[in-house]
């Protein structure tokens, strides 16, 4: 099981769309997928089509993280009832915000962990939306993960955080979680025609080289429909859909090819 943080360290970048988009092109590829919403504004579980209220969540499993509770806080998408596989969301809750305090204990940082060793033979990919910030929430996903994508945009002050959150990853990869490293950065909300952002991304190439994954994602509406209608982007219509649909599935490659991470429709194929 390959565990995957998608991270930003400033609001308002998307992060949360480019989680669905990698959620929608795993579930296209058959890949058994969890997404974890850690983030406690909880829209991605709005975007996988799963009702919250009255129901277990991330909530309870940090506080404590027993089998019984894991899987009570876990659910299946409604995306399921678009075609078959597997795709599960560990439930948001605007209650986390609890557990994101800036000094979280060792103990408390290493609840997530404990909770996904549980379910590790369940599931070949682990999707963890963080919020956008690097407070104990993000720390406990972080230590939960083999691999950060940080997500950012081509603007003056997104580069500034991406270079935080780099530095922050090696810092908690240092301390506390080994074999955590950073997969790269994804530039999303890139109009090819603007000048700046062409100059933004030379930018983050210059100060970061290979760690500028590709491909960029262009300033689309179709995610946006897609994530408001709760349907994977994968089978939403119209050519602008399917071309951020392939965009997706580039990325679902590298992040296939970091974590080792069979492609199950060649397993079929043999």
């Amino acid at each position: 099981m390959h565990v995957l943080s998608v991270s930003s360290l400033k609001g308002g970048v998307g992060k949360t769309t480019v989680t669905l988009g990698l959620a929608s092109a795993a579930f296209a590829r058959s890949l058994r997928t969890l997404v974890v919403d850690l983030d406690p504004q909880a829209d991605v579980s709005t975007g996988l089509d799963v009702q919250i209220a009255g129901r277990l969540n991330v909530s309870d499993v940090l506080t404590s993280p027993k089998e019984k509770i894991v899987r009570q806080a876990i659910t299946s998408s409604g995306w399921t009832r678009v075609h078959d596989g597997v795709i599960d969301v560990m439930l948001g809750s605007p209650s986390a915000i609890n557990f994101d305090g800036p000094h979280p204990t060792v103990a408390d940082v290493w609840k997530l962990e404990e909770a996904l060793a549980l379910i590790e033979s369940e599931y070949d990919l682990v999707l963890i939306d963080c919020p956008p910030s690097l407070n104990a929430l993000t720390r406990t996903a972080w230590a939960a993960s083999d691999r950060v994508m940080v997500v950012t945009e081509p603007g003056l002050f997104s580069v500034a955080a991406a270079d935080r959150a780099l530095r922050a990853i090696e810092e908690i990869r240092r301390g506390l979680s080994p074999r955590l490293q950073p997969l790269g950065l994804v530039v999303n909300r890139v109009r090819p025609q603007s000048v700046e952002h062409q100059f933004r991304i030379k930018e983050l190439r210059d100060m970061f080289g290979p760690l500028v994954l590709e491909p960029q994602l262009p300033e689309r509406t179709s995610l946006q429909q897609a994530q408001g209608a709760a349907k994977p982007l994968h089978v939403w219509p119209g050519e602008s859909a399917q071309e951020l649909a392939a965009d997706f599935d580039a990325l679902l490659d590298r992040i296939m090819r970091a974590g080792r991470i069979e492609d199950p429709r060649e397993t079929v194929a043999e």
